[in-house]
């Protein structure tokens, strides 16, 4: 199934994982989308599943140009969250639940670690404001300088997720 990478927080004072839900995973799926047969996306790469790049996505070797079951595509996935997940656990380590880390991970592998860094989610998280943390996820809903519905809806789906009690 690949890489997992886990998160230790304290419950109560027991330690326990988390890892990415499978709840996330739906919502991921859902918002990015699922093609079961290599592609090319927006700028020409080949791409599969949940918009993992082949390789350097220039070329479809033999062994890609086939189609993809729903579980091949989950695993691939698994494997290309575990850095999203080192790296949320890593950049955001103050208070994290279930929905948090799931919010924080969603987020994150739709805009990348570099700005999740920068942002004012991870700021106000690591305060331990996470009413207001929740409430900048909806700032994070433009591509290319303009707002997208895609983008919005995600943002409210996430913001939702965050604030949830799991």
């Amino acid at each position: 199934m690949g890489v997992h990478c886990f998160v230790l927080v304290w419950i109560t004072g027991v330690q326990q994982e988390v890892k990415v839900s499978d709840a996330a995973l739906k919502m991921l799926r859902h918002h990015e989308g699922v093609r079961l047969k290599p592609y090319r996306d927006a700028i020409g790469l080949w791409t599969v599943g949940v918009g993992h790049l082949i390789g350097d996505g220039k070329s479809l070797p033999d062994s890609w140009n086939k189609t993809f079951t729903l579980e091949e595509v989950n695993a691939i996935l698994r494997q290309d969250l575990a850095r999203f997940e080192t790296g949320v656990e890593r950049l955001c380590p103050v208070g994290l639940t279930q929905p948090r880390f799931d919010a924080l991970v969603s987020i994150s592998f739709n805009f990348g670690l570099g700005t999740l860094q920068r942002s004012s989610i991870r700021m106000k998280h690591n305060r331990g404001d996470f009413e207001e943390a929740a409430d900048a996820f909806l700032l994070y809903n433009k591509a290319g300088g303009k707002v997208f519905k895609g983008l919005v809806t995600r943002r409210n789906d996430e913001r939702a997720v965050y604030l949830s009690q799991g």
